[in-house]
């Protein structure tokens, strides 16, 4: 059974991921306290090191000297923003969970508007939109239009600027959201299965001072497959057979359509059909259709497997009054 999740003992918990931005940290770490101690709450600032190699931590280190509000999470190796995410949500203790770049590029002093967003609106997830953003157009920024407008169409969940890791989070959306792969993008498409309220709110984009973008080319193919498997998740992990039974239903449909077809061309005619390779496509149409079918049934399976020893619930309650 899936241990309960603990009531928050902070206000606020910020969580960010850290790879090789010693040089930024210097400079948004003091920035960001600023902001937090302004707001008179009750705060920590999680730093995940996602195994950098440059003098993250001992930066870290020397700026909890200043700020003993500063939680340093050291991974072993390098695993990936959305393990940082994952560990940072997974240890936060705040009622609000604030995600951030740590390469100075989001802005602290926006922060506070979004929470009086979430506040005023009730809502469960407010996701920064960078409407002038400082990248190239045609290999960045063009790029993120396409991707955002075809995760909305696919998750149903709107947003212009998915990518933006400035996102302010209900704590229990931070932790009853699992993430893999690079699903750290997804996460409001992700707890959309909820019935989270979510919205966007303008933000501002700074210019990276020091180092260079984690982003690449390779990214983008990855982040393509994941967005195949959450379309997957959302719509059919808890009913497999509905995508596998179709898919079964119109092969086998088909395939069974041209067998009639050819035996009665047989029949009628005596034509021989051994030789054609429209029996061929028959038979396989066939053979795949009662493939897809098995997979819907051990897909049934295993969905009944994942909510069960999970002790998952298909459902999600908001509050009861």
């Amino acid at each position: 059974m899936k241990e309960p999740v603990t009531a928050p003992e902070l206000a606020l918990s910020v969580v960010l991921p850290v790879y090789n931005e010693s040089g930024n940290l210097e400079t948004f770490i003091p920035e960001l306290s600023g902001v937090l101690r302004g707001l008179g709450r009750s705060y920590e600032i999680i730093a995940v090191d996602d195994g950098s190699t440059d003098a993250s931590v001992a930066t870290l280190r020397r700026l909890k000297e200043q700020e003993p509000r500063l939680r340093i999470i050291r991974f072993r190796r390098n695993f990936g923003q959305t393990a940082a995410f994952t560990a940072g949500f997974d240890l936060s203790r705040g009622e609000v969970v604030i995600t951030m770049d740590a390469d100075g590029q989001n802005d602290p002093a926006d922060i506070p508007r979004l929470l009086k967003i979430m506040e005023e609106g009730e809502y469960d997830i407010v996701s920064g939109w960078r409407q002038e953003r400082k990248e190239p157009f045609l290999s960045r920024r063009l790029p993120s239009m396409i991707a955002n407008r075809i995760i909305g169409h696919s998750t149903g969940v709107v947003l212009h600027d998915y990518g933006c890791s400035l996102k302010v989070y209900h704590w229990q959306v931070a932790k009853n959201v699992k993430l893999y792969g690079e699903l750290h993008r997804f996460i409001p498409a992700l707890a959309s299965e909820m019935g989270v309220r979510v919205t966007e709110a303008p933000v501002n984009d700074r210019p990276r001072r020091y180092g260079k973008s984690k982003y690449n080319l390779s990214k983008t193919v990855r982040v393509i497959l994941d967005l195949l498997t959450i379309t997957f998740l959302l719509n059919y992990v808890a009913r497999p057979m509905q995508f596998f039974g179709l898919a079964g239903l119109a092969s086998g449909s088909v395939g069974f359509a041209l067998g009639l077809y050819l035996t009665l061309l047989k029949l009628l005619t005596g034509v021989d059909i051994g030789d054609r390779p429209l029996l061929l496509l028959a038979i396989l149409l066939i053979i795949l259709g009662v493939l897809f079918v098995m997979m819907g049934l051990l897909g049934e399976l295993l969905s009944r497997t994942y909510f069960e020893v999970q002790g998952k619930t298909i459902y999600m309650i908001r509050a009861e009054e």
